[in-house]
């Protein structure tokens, strides 16, 4: 476990991991309801008589991608919040995956699921 938190802190960022993790998956459950939603009232209004605009088309095909780019961005932050649950069970949350330096606990407040002290956070930003 981090010298930098305590058992009670440990316990408090789990809770608020666990929380993140139910809100954002009922965020994709409910995203990808809609899309559904979304294109079976596009076949059938393709059975109708009136034609389809070519600009509602290409708004129905631009909301479809805006949507699923939503849930993947989504699913990619579910996965990083599961990591981060693992190193709260294996007692390595709050260490940076980089140096092995305790991770500022304000920085885990902000982003309970980094993996990375702001140090190290930077610099991987800066070589990428």
């Amino acid at each position: 476990m981090s010298a930098s938190l305590k058992p009670e802190d440990l316990g408090s960022f789990r809770r608020l991991l666990e929380d993140l993790n139910d809100r954002l998956r009922g965020n994709v459950d409910r995203m990808t309801d809609e899309a559904l939603r979304r294109n079976q009232g596009e076949a059938s209004t393709n059975l109708s008589n009136v034609p389809l605009h070519m600009a509602d088309v290409g708004t129905e095909n631009y909301d479809q991608e805006f949507t699923l780019g939503l849930i993947e961005n989504e699913q990619e932050t579910l996965k990083l919040i599961d990591e981060a649950l693992g190193r709260v069970a294996d007692g390595s949350y709050g260490i940076c995956a980089e140096c092995d330096h305790p991770i500022a606990k304000a920085r885990l407040e902000a982003l309970p699921y980094t993996r990375y002290c702001i140090e190290c956070a930077r610099k991987l930003e800066n070589t990428a």
